[in-house]
């Protein structure tokens, strides 16, 4: 199983130099799980440099993986995470959907650079 990190998928979404890196796990729709939080993230970002509507294409093409949604229990390992390995919000409840479902995180964001079970891609010089 796969978690792609929102820096891997606007990487892969802006086609930048490091995008073919992260073609494998996203393009494998089989195998993806895809953070609700990652929505939020990718989306926000889309809307404000594009528009809406790519946002939502984009958004369409996320949704073909397996979309986990923030419950309780998730909260309160991300939390856990957040505190033991000092992550931003966002990312501690990335890395707790990893560890869920025993998946590799695939990643270009520095905050998971040292975590166990992580592909990390510095990002890319353009």
């Amino acid at each position: 199983m796969n978690v792609v990190d929102s820096s891997a998928w606007l990487s892969y979404f802006g086609n930048d130099a490091n995008a073919n890196v992260f073609s494998r796990p996203i393009e494998d729709t089989e195998r993806l799980i895809v953070p609700s939080i990652t929505i939020t993230e990718v989306f926000k970002i889309v809307h404000r440099q594009r528009n809406e509507d790519e946002a939502l294409q984009i958004i369409a093409h996320m949704q073909q993986g397996r979309v986990v949604v923030l419950d309780s229990d998730l909260a309160l390992d991300a939390a856990r995470y957040g505190i033991e390995y000092k992550l931003p919000l966002a990312d501690s409840i990335i890395f707790a959907t990893g560890r869920k479902f025993d998946a590799l995180i695939w990643t270009q964001d520095d905050d998971f650079k040292s975590l166990n079970g992580v592909k990390y891609y510095p990002k890319a010089k353009t």
